[in-house]
């Protein structure tokens, strides 16, 4: 039974699960310095050269699954004693070059780096390169590589330099917190922080109140990830656990699709406002454009609101695949709504550390959402549910979106419109590659999950937008013994 895609995710949710094992038996600070030992017992080191470096990250790690540094803001942070010193060399002429007469390398180079040697062999100056990767393109043997390192490669927006001690380090001026350096980092030292003991916390209160709700509101990814068991089950898993009951975040999606479409007739030209690590990027690189980013909340601060609004003494935490939404809701107009948030390897980590067996558990039911609200999920269902959304509510709009399947596609659209030269009057914005569900919090395969996530859009209990955010209060509060219809 695998329940992770990397042995990365499964390090990081031993820790995790220690941890939340702990918090719940309050002996987390009495036993602090254990959980190393625990998760690495003996004198065997497994991953590192000792045993001794091996716990010395581990408590790197322990500190992490606590919250983190409280001192820096960001949601990302790297482990320097973790991090193992990757070549960072950039464009080499590695031994496959033949020493050909063609020379295009050199032709192509505008800055004079390349030169020859006497057997014809080529060779880059670094002080004249400006690694622009002009000559690894048309080299025909394939001859010159980047040699950076992964997390700098899985940085599209260049948040990742090395420092004095060549250990990665994070410009949280231009991070976006869309945790790709921390899924691509083989030794797992960039990790985002953890509120799992936020979330005990808020699960310990609800269950010594009477008055108190805790919400879980899970983003419609949930339907991919716990391949080893049924949807059903999860869904009673986080009743068990102790949330008064679980709301799609995709039913948030369906009033977002309703509320975006009036908008974008009204303006004439917007940007989605989703994704919160696009709507930070936009923040950062491209400002001038911020008037133009839509002005809803994100569908999950939406029904989080909603929620919020509509039911006294709520908590809610958002369930989901994205490390940008522990950001979000830091964020100072959703922080009232949203009270903690956790990814699907703490959530995962969370069912362990109470030895709960899901896959014994019956099934629950999930309902909430249409599908036009599940498909938000995936890169182009924004588009989809706002054209049904402009449908629906008749309005006379000639949509014309273009969709970004990356942050990568995301910075050309940006510029195209900041040049004046975007042939569209809406972007739709996801940072990660196919939308939501290629988050850095997932923990199933990624061929999978697009499978899995279409069979769950196709259940979906309403076909529009309009009639599931009509029946909003009746499916957020149905489990409710003080709701009356």
């Amino acid at each position: 039974m695998r329940k992770f895609d990397t042995k990365v995710q499964h390090l990081k949710y031993k820790v995790l699960r220690e941890v939340a094992r702990q918090a719940w038996k309050d002996t987390l600070f009495d036993n602090l310095l254990d959980i190393p030992k625990i998760i690495v017992p003996g004198k065997t080191p497994t991953m590192r050269c000792c045993v001794y470096k091996e716990r010395a990250i581990l408590a790197e790690r322990v500190k992490i699954a606590m919250g983190g540094d409280k001192e820096n803001p960001n949601v990302i942070e790297v482990i320097e004693i973790a991090c193992d010193e990757c070549p960072v060399g950039g464009f080499e002429v590695t031994n496959a070059c033949r020493g050909c007469l063609a020379h295009r390398c050199e032709d192509v180079c505008r800055f004079g780096a390349i030169s020859f040697d006497e057997n014809h062999v080529a060779h880059i100056d670094k002080t004249k390169c400006k690694e622009c990767g002009a000559c690894s393109k048309v080299c025909p043997y394939t001859a010159i590589v980047s040699r950076k390192r992964p997390c700098q490669n899985a940085c599209k927006v260049k948040a990742i330099t090395m420092n004095e001690d060549k250990a990665a380090t994070i410009d949280n001026d231009k991070c976006i917190s869309c945790g790709a350096c921390v899924y691509q980092c083989p030794f797992g030292a960039i990790s985002d922080k953890s509120y799992i003991l936020n979330v005990i916390d808020l699960l310990k209160k609800a269950q010594q109140s009477k008055s108190d709700k805790l919400y879980a509101v899970v983003a419609p990814s949930i339907s991919s990830q716990f391949t080893y068991a049924k949807l059903g089950q999860v869904i009673t898993g986080l009743k068990k656990l102790g949330f008064h009951t679980v709301v799609e975040a995709a039913l948030g999606a369906d009033m977002v699709a309703q509320a975006e479409s009036k908008e974008l007739a009204e303006k004439g030209f917007l940007t989605s406002s989703c994704c919160p690590a696009f709507v930070t990027y936009i923040r950062q690189s491209f400002p001038e454009l911020l008037p133009y980013v839509s002005h809803n909340l994100s569908p999950m601060a939406t029904i989080a609101k909603y929620i919020k609004d509509t039911t006294a003494n709520a908590k809610v935490v958002f369930i989901g695949p994205c490390t940008a939404k522990k950001a979000e809701a830091q964020n100072e107009k959703v922080k009232p709504y949203i009270d903690a948030v956790l990814t699907f390897e703490e959530l995962q980590a969370l069912f362990d550390s109470r030895d709960m067996d899901i896959t014994a558990l019956e099934e629950g039911v999930l309902d909430n959402a249409s599908y036009f609200g599940r498909i938000f999920a995936r890169s182009g269902g924004l588009t989809d549910a706002v054209a049904q959304g402009l449908k629906e509510q008749e309005i006379d709009f000639a949509l014309k979106a273009c969709t970004c399947d990356g942050i990568e596609a995301c910075r050309v659209a940006l510029l195209k419109k900041s040049k004046n030269l975007l042939d569209a009057n809406f972007i739709e914005g996801m940072a990660c590659i196919g939308g939501c569900i290629g988050g850095a919090g997932t923990i199933a395969d990624p061929a999978r999950t697009a499978i899995q996530l279409n069979k769950y859009v196709k259940e979906a209990p309403f076909t529009d937008p309009e009639q599931s955010a009509f029946m909003t209060n009746i499916h957020v509060l149905k489990d409710d013994p003080d709701f009356e219809l």
